[in-house]
């Protein structure tokens, strides 16, 4: 079974991956977006296991920020971020003509993906686990 270690390693590579999508002009921004939702996910969904807790089939990360702030309230904290990144969970995956990303968006969602990730990594170094972690530095 995947440990936190997995899934931060996974979630730091949709982070890569999202920053490298958004300078290929031939792939449209709403892949850059997604990955920044599942970089998203896939940390919160780390903390949750760090907590002892199974992570939840869900792609909606305030319900997920929940969970993880009855752990941590601190969290609380990346409400915008999880509230701005969840759509992009699904709608960025299927045609939709009402739902565009622009240049600006696509650069916003990374700058959300990266606070999540690293305030949860911090989080997971404050609890003395960055022995158990070598990727967190």
């Amino acid at each position: 079974m995947p440990g936190v270690k997995d899934w931060i390693i996974k979630a730091t590579n949709d982070l890569h991956a999202a920053k490298k999508l958004i300078k290929d002009d031939d792939i449209t921004l709403d892949m850059t977006a997604y990955a920044t939702q599942q970089s998203a996910e896939k940390a919160l969904k780390a903390y949750l296991i760090f907590n002892q807790q199974i992570a939840p089939r869900t792609h909606d990360l305030e319900k997920l920020l929940i969970e993880c702030i009855k752990h941590d309230h601190t969290l609380n904290q990346l409400r915008a971020e999880t509230k701005l990144l969840s759509p992009y969970a699904t709608y960025t995956r299927y045609p939709d003509d009402r739902f565009n990303i622009d240049r600006q968006e696509a650069i916003e969602a990374i700058h959300c993906a990266e606070k999540i990730l690293k305030f949860i990594k911090n989080r997971l170094e404050k609890t003395n686990i960055n022995s158990q972690l070598n990727i967190l530095k």
